[in-house]
Parts: structure tokens; C-alpha cells; sequence
């Protein structure tokens, strides 16, 4: 017996339990219903509702892929992924745009990177152009850059909307989802030959053959009370975001991006206009002080001291301080935020930024401290694991729901 569950012989309540109802939960939910129709799924949320997390706090870009290396499954299920998105949305209904972005070198020393982005697109067979500032301006009379390439298969989209739909779908497959204490769990018992049992804050156990852990934030916790030793352990990092005043609004027309840092697998302050309007401007990436740390004040000592613990937050820090000290400076100070802003638009002022929601991103790191920088999946006995599946996997959830099934599926001998 582990955590005070009840042995797990007796009568299965589902066949798969799926333990978060984020956008990968529920595509993982949606796809195993139509894997093998009849599956019994039951899918288990701590919040009152679908994607109240990295789902529903994103951005709602729909990524084309162009940033991710050929073979990497962020390439692959990104650069699927779009493109059954877009057909998602209007099959459903579900507010989206395909607007294409820009990617604007600012400096010269980040040519070299473009460069090697338009490289990387032709790769995948996304549709790139290169631009100069004539034609930058074309596309974002406000914008200002040395260079750009204009990426065709960008767009924009309601995540949450997405969510709520793959919920809808999954449920008219029979699936069931329980929220709140009933959806909240607190301890696992899982043994060879004999299944999970997972017991949940409001008492309850639920028996299954196979568990899913797409617990985002808490994804590592939750391997850890399946018995498993994850490989990485979630540090949470704070995407701020600002918005532009309605008035100051027609200073971006789509969806203008820096060139990364190739070192970080955040993207850098962008400018997002939304598929339902207004503008979004970031975010930072600031490390968060609990693992729904939306803001400075939330601090959970306990989950600090965990992270503290952890040898690759460490190595990580020591690693990219000075990097992770200019997020922070920009996080506190508003002018150093706005000088930010104004490389890739020089006419914004800060005045010209309103606060918006912030998100925060479930990054993996390794002990070593090195950032995770793909999709990582993993396999116990009767159990797969989502260990680090930040963005793109808004955008890519479809096809990730499908690889999770295939992977449930052979755990259960059913191919």
C-alpha cells in the first residue's frame, strides 16, 4: 500500500485515468476514445474547470515550428500540429486567424541567427521570406529592424476555446471529468499486473488500468507519488505580460517576434495581437516563487525549499544568471521593460502598456541544469508521464494526444 490508497484488485473504474485537464489531458482523452472507441476514460482536474493553467494563459499563437531542430518531437508534432489546428478551429467554429509573424534581427550580430532560421524553415518546408526594412515596413509600419523573414504558417487562436471543445468531445465519447477535491489527487498505489489506484482530496479511490500524468506544474510530483524517479524536475518561470492601450493598438497589425537566443527556449518580448483584439507585449521569463506563482507576492515556502533542493536549479542559476538577472530587472522596472519593447517598436512609451495577465511555464531541468528543451514523455509500469511539455504544446496537442494514446495503448497490449 503507498500513500493510504486500498489495494488495487477489485473492480476498474476506467480503463485509462488521465490526471489533468489542460489542452494535452483532454486531446490525450479525445484521442483514446477515438483510438479504440469504448475506452473507459476518466479524466481528473484540482480546478473547477478545463485549462485554468499554461492552457488558458498563453498567448494563443499557433506556432509553425520554424524555431525547433529537424527530428525533435517539438518539430515534428509543432509542424503537424499547425496545420491540424487551423483545420480544428473551423471545423468547430473556434475563433483563429492564420496572420503569418515577423522575425525582426534588430542588431547585426543577430543576422547570423536569421539567417540561420530562414535555413532551418526551408528544412521543415515552412514558407519563409526574407525582408528588408523597406518591406518590414510594409508589413509593420511601426516596426523597426535591420531584417526579418516573414513566417507563413503563424496564427493565432483561442487555446481555451480549443480545450473546452476536445472536453466536449471526450465526454460525448463517454469520458467523464471530475473537478475540484474529487479531481485533486493525494496519493497513487500502483503495482505490477495490477493497475493504478489513485486516491483523490474529496476521499475517494478511482481504480484503472493505465494512468496519464499531464499535471503540467506539478507533473513531477505527480510521477514521483506514482513510485517513478522523473529525470527533470519542474522550475517554474513567469511569463509577464503587458498589453497596449486601446488608443496605441494600431501599432501592431499581427505578430512581431526577436530573434531567440538559441541558449533559452523562451522566445523573448513579442508583440501578439490577439484573435479576439488587443495587443500583447512579453513576456518576461522570471522564475516563479511557487508553481502557480502568477505574481511576485505568491510565495509557497515549501515548494521554494523543493526547487531550492534541486541540484540543476543550482547549476542552472550559476550557468545563466546573467541572463535570468536582466528578466528580473525588466520584471521590476518599468522603463527597463518598455527599452525592451522599443527595440523591435520605438514609438511605444510606457504609458502605452497596461498590466495583463501573467502565465507561467512548467520548464523541465535536468540535475545538471541543463533547460529541457523538447517534449519529454516517459514510461513507468501502466503509466506514462508528460515531464515537459511547455510551448508549443498548445499548438501541438493533437498530435501529442495521439502519441500519448499510442503509448497507453501498448502498455495495455492493445498495439
Amino acid at each position: 500500500m503507498m500513500g493510504g490508497v486500498s489495494s488495487t484488485s477489485g473492480r476498474l473504474d476506467c480503463d485509462v485515468l488521465v490526471i489533468g485537464a489542460g489542452i494535452v489531458g483532454l486531446s490525450t482523452a479525445h484521442a483514446l476514445t477515438r483510438r479504440a472507441p469504448g475506452t473507459r476514460v476518466i479524466v481528473l482536474e484540482k480546478e473547477p474547470g478545463p485549462a485554468r493553467h499554461q492552457t488558458g494563459r498563453n498567448s494563443g499563437v499557433i506556432h509553425s515550428g520554424i524555431y525547433y531542430p529537424p527530428g525533435s518531437l517539438k518539430a515534428r508534432f509543432a509542424l503537424e500540429g499547425a496545420a491540424e489546428m487551423v483545420k480544428f478551429c473551423a471545423e468547430y467554429g473556434i475563433p483563429h486567424q492564420v496572420t503569418g509573424k515577423l522575425i525582426v534581427a534588430t542588431e547585426h550580430r543577430e543576422l547570423p541567427r536569421l539567417h540561420a532560421l530562414i535555413q532551418r524553415g526551408r528544412q521543415h518546408g515552412i514558407p519563409v521570406r526574407e525582408l528588408g526594412p523597406v518591406q518590414i515596413a510594409e508589413h509593420e509600419p511601426h516596426v523597426r529592424g535591420l531584417a526579418a523573414i516573414h513566417v507563413g504558417t503563424t496564427g493565432v487562436c483561442d487555446f481555451g476555446a480549443v480545450a473546452a471543445q476536445l472536453a466536449r468531445l471526450a465526454r460525448d465519447a463517454g469520458t467523464e471529468t471530475r473537478y475540484g477535491a474529487a479531481g485533486q489527487v493525494t496519493a497513487i498505489d500502483r503495482r505490477p499486473g495490477r493497475g493504478v489506484a489513485v486516491r483523490t482530496a474529496d476521499g475517494a479511490v478511482v481504480r484503472t488500468r493505465a494512468l496519464v500524468n499531464c499535471a503540467g506544474l506539478h507533473c513531477d510530483s505527480i510521477a514521483r507519488l506514482a513510485g517513478d524517479t522523473p529525470q527533470a524536475r519542474i522550475l517554474p518561470f513567469r511569463g509577464e505580460y503587458s498589453e497596449l492601450a486601446p488608443e496605441r493598438e494600431h501599432l501592431v497589425r499581427g505578430l512581431v517576434y526577436p530573434v531567440p537566443d538559441p541558449a533559452f527556449p523562451f522566445l523573448g518580448v513579442h508583440l501578439t495581437r490577439g484573435v479576439h483584439g488587443g495587443v500583447h507585449v512579453g513576456p518576461n521569463a522570471v522564475p516563479a516563487l511557487a508553481r502557480e506563482g502568477y505574481a511576485w507576492p505568491t510565495v509557497r515556502p515549501a515548494e521554494v525549499a523543493g526547487l531550492l533542493a534541486h541540484p540543476g536549479a543550482w547549476r542552472m542559476a550559476r550557468r545563466h544568471w546573467r541572463y535570468g538577472a536582466g528578466e528580473v530587472r525588466r520584471s521590476l522596472s518599468r522603463p527597463a521593460f518598455t527599452a525592451a519593447v522599443q527595440r523591435l517598436l520605438p514609438e511605444v512609451t510606457a504609458a502605452d502598456l497596461r498590466p495583463a495577465p501573467a502565465g507561467v511555464r512548467a520548464q523541465a531541468v535536468l540535475r545538471d541544469g541543463t533547460l529541457v528543451d523538447d517534449f519529454l514523455l516517459a514510461e513507468g509500469p501502466h503509466t506514462v508521464h508528460v515531464l515537459n511539455a511547455p510551448s508549443p504544446a498548445a499548438t501541438a496537442s493533437l498530435p501529442i494526444g495521439r502519441e500519448i494514446a499510442r503509448r497507453v495503448a501498448g502498455a495495455l497490449g492493445g498495439g
